[in-house]
């Protein structure tokens, strides 16, 4: 049977269990094929449970064992898991053995952001196949350390920053960078309005010290965005924000949260191309907008989650082109299966991207140097803040121990 799956069967066969009414000698169009890769989990909260449930029901790879030093994570890491794997985990007692079991093909590095530098070191040293959340570091040194750390890896090196998969963003992609709907592309405008950081385990999200700020932690998911649609280096970033209601009065270990939860960004590109980025985070709803303005014309794509009982599109992609050519509105979407594993489907197809590499034995983003500069946009941005001046990109650099990259 052919390696390709059809993901209409995996859709039918997942949502109403018709691959549990026949044997295994009677299947054909939910026939599965045995997994190619085993890939161990670096750190089981949210994100490495995700991972874990992502992994198993693309179904190329199964996840061998975890690495976690919290019990409870661990203890979830297995509820994930059995959801569809027979298979019990191994639970590693060290970082060094989950990255260097020789029967594990790929390491999935999903620890808080901090301990990231540090994981990847140690699973670099192994040579396998590494998949890493972003933000990829914290600070601008690690992330160029990983930079190069990836850049000499002999295994596919791919950074978790998978909004780019997202329905709305692939086809903004496709049709602002592939097809070239819209002509050249003058401005770019994002908008984030969603609710508070979730509860993590130790906190550590609501601490710039180990996030490294919410416009680092968060956003560098839009800035990797902004990155890829100006197709250019940030020359200047200027940014204003506060802490406006969000864990004004929380405090953990007798710290006090320091994050922003509101901030607008102004990004001025090398090729002259502008961006702006819009985030609040004290809202009800989780709701997420890109416009983007070309000499020819104009795409505009939003996705929403109200969580109201009336219908309301969830998803939205408008593009304009004037007298230029039809304009037209859709509604990009995935099967609904794959939308509710997580992220609305793009972290299925982040795995579906990351083992086609694997496969084809190519690094085709998203690429740690990707990750770098979305982390460098973080950090101005956030220093902006602080400062309440602009920031230039090759200063900022400087000033972090790096000439003109």
């Amino acid at each position: 049977m052919s390696e390709k799956k059809e993901f209409w069967s995996r859709d039918f066969a997942s949502r109403y269990n018709h691959s549990n009414l026949v044997t295994d000698n009677d299947k054909y169009l939910f026939a599965e094929n045995p997994p190619k890769y085993k890939f161990n989990s670096i750190g089981t909260g949210t994100m490495g449970q995700e991972h874990i449930r992502v992994t198993n029901f693309e179904g190329r790879a199964t996840i061998n064992g975890v690495y976690d030093p919290e019990p409870l994570s661990v203890e979830n890491a297995k509820i994930a898991n059995a959801i569809s794997n027979n298979k019990s985990l191994k639970i590693y007692d060290s970082l060094e053995d989950a990255c260097s079991d020789p029967a594990v093909d790929g390491l999935i590095i999903a620890t808080p952001n901090f301990m990231h530098i540090d994981s990847v070191k140690v699973a670099a040293k192994s040579g396998k196949h590494i998949l890493v959340e972003k933000p990829i570091a914290t600070s601008i040194a690690d992330a160029y350390e990983i930079a190069n750390i990836a850049n000499n890896h002999s295994g596919i090196f791919q950074v978790g920053l998978q909004y780019r998969y997202k329905a709305i963003y692939t086809e903004a992609i496709h049709e602002a960078l592939q097809r070239k709907t819209i002509g050249n592309i003058k401005t770019i405008n994002m908008v984030e309005h969603r609710m508070a950081f979730l509860d993590k385990v130790g906190q550590w999200n609501k601490f710039s010290e180990y996030s490294g700020g919410t416009l680092v932690e968060k956003c560098c998911h839009y800035f990797d965005l902004m990155n890829l649609f100006a197709d250019s280096k940030p020359k200047v970033v200027f940014a204003t924000g506060s802490m406006a209601v969000n864990f004004k009065d929380f405090e953990h270990g007798n710290k006090k949260s320091d994050i922003l939860d509101n901030a607008m960004v102004t990004i001025e590109y090398e090729n002259g191309i502008r961006g702006c980025f819009s985030l609040t985070m004290f809202v009800p709803m989780f709701y997420e907008e890109i416009t983007l303005c070309g000499d020819i014309g104009r795409l505009r794509a939003s996705e929403n989650q109200d969580f109201l009982p009336g219908k309301t599109l969830k998803t939205r992609l408008e593009i304009f082109g004037g007298e230029t050519y039809p304009s037209r509105i859709i509604t990009p979407s995935y099967p609904v299966a794959i939308e509710e594993s997580g992220h609305n489907g793009a972290t299925f197809f982040e795995h579906v991207h990351f083992i086609n590499n694997i496969d084809a034995n190519i690094n085709n983003g998203p690429t740690a140097m990707d990750a770098f500069w979305s982390v460098v946009v973080g950090i101005a941005a956030e220093t902006s803040v602080a400062s309440g001046k602009p920031v230039k990109i090759q200063e900022l650099l400087k000033q972090n121990g790096l000439s003109e990259i």
